[in-house]
């Protein structure tokens, strides 16, 4: 053994950071993992979410894939879910580098793009729907737009407009400040050599900010992906998952299922899955951009 070695393992550890980290992890353990383990239990049972209950098997997990109310919501999530992920990123990273360029009221901006963030989704969402219900659309008619002169909420093929645009507005303001926090790594002599080599805007932007920020890009596709995979409270402020079940998103079915319509036990199946279905997801993006960072 060397000397560094044996240094490292003589060494000793303040209890300090004992005392910080398991009283954490106990609390970690108490209401996240155990209530985790429960739903999973009660996923192989007929519960009802009280009372006694019977374990049934694989039954709840074969049922889901013959569901046809479970493939709706889950391609409804899906779609939904890349729509505001893209958006989300397009529109957060052009807002990052105008606020981090020369401009006057920076600091002012910065504090209105964040203000969306601070507030609740759903007092915000029943505006919103206030909105698309009769302002909106008596616009739509003054104007002689057709589609727009009645209330996109009402409208099956439509309703996915109102969601999509609540879960932007909001979801900006953060994906901003991680941008922002990339931007501020960059040395400023690397763009004052690329202005003298005669380098353009767009070109500075993608041959020097977009590998630069490579990884704030993977964090914050990660955690839009997986806040627009959990879309809810729009669901339940502006559709109530309707009309007609056409914006039921798997986390809405989930709960409506779940806490009102006695399904308890089969959509806690549902949420298993659904987890599941979200970890690979998440591990598909980090492997995937994370090598491309090391490129």
């Amino acid at each position: 053994m060397s000397s560094s070695q044996s240094a490292f393992s003589n060494r000793k550890v303040d209890r300090a950071y004992y005392w910080m980290a398991v009283p954490a992890a106990i609390l970690f353990a108490v209401f996240l993992y155990v209530p985790f383990l429960q739903g999973v239990m009660y996923s192989f049972t007929n519960s009802q979410g009280y009372g006694d209950y019977k374990w049934v098997g694989l039954r709840n997990y074969i049922a889901l894939f013959g569901d046809d109310r479970v493939w709706r919501a889950y391609g409804f999530t899906f779609f939904i879910a890349i729509i505001i992920t893209v958006l989300i990123n397009v529109i957060a990273m052009f807002l990052a580098v105008a606020l981090n360029g020369r401009i006057a009221f920076k600091n002012g901006f910065r504090a209105i793009f964040f203000i969306p963030y601070t507030l609740s989704v759903l007092v915000i969402g029943y505006v919103f729907k206030y909105i698309f219900m009769n302002p909106l659309p008596a616009l739509g008619r003054r104007l002689g737009i057709d589609w727009l002169s009645t209330s996109m909420i009402t409208n099956e093929k439509l309703a996915w407009i109102p969601i999509v645009f609540l879960a932007v507005w909001q979801g900006i303001a953060y994906s901003v400040l991680i941008y922002l926090a990339g931007l501020q790594t960059i040395d400023n002599e690397i763009y004052e050599a690329a202005a003298i080599d005669g380098v353009n805007a767009w070109q500075k932007f993608w041959k020097i900010t977009f590998p630069l920020i490579g990884p704030f890009f993977t964090i914050n596709l990660v955690l839009s992906m997986k806040n627009a995979l959990g879309t809810f409270d729009q669901v339940v402020a502006l559709t109530g998952g309707g009309p007609n079940s056409a914006t039921q998103t798997v986390t809405y079915l989930i709960y409506k299922g779940g806490l009102t319509g006695g399904e308890y036990a089969y959509q806690t199946a549902n949420s298993v899955v659904f987890f599941i279905v979200l970890a690979i997801i998440a591990f598909i993006q980090l492997k995937f951009f994370g090598s491309k960072e090391k490129i």
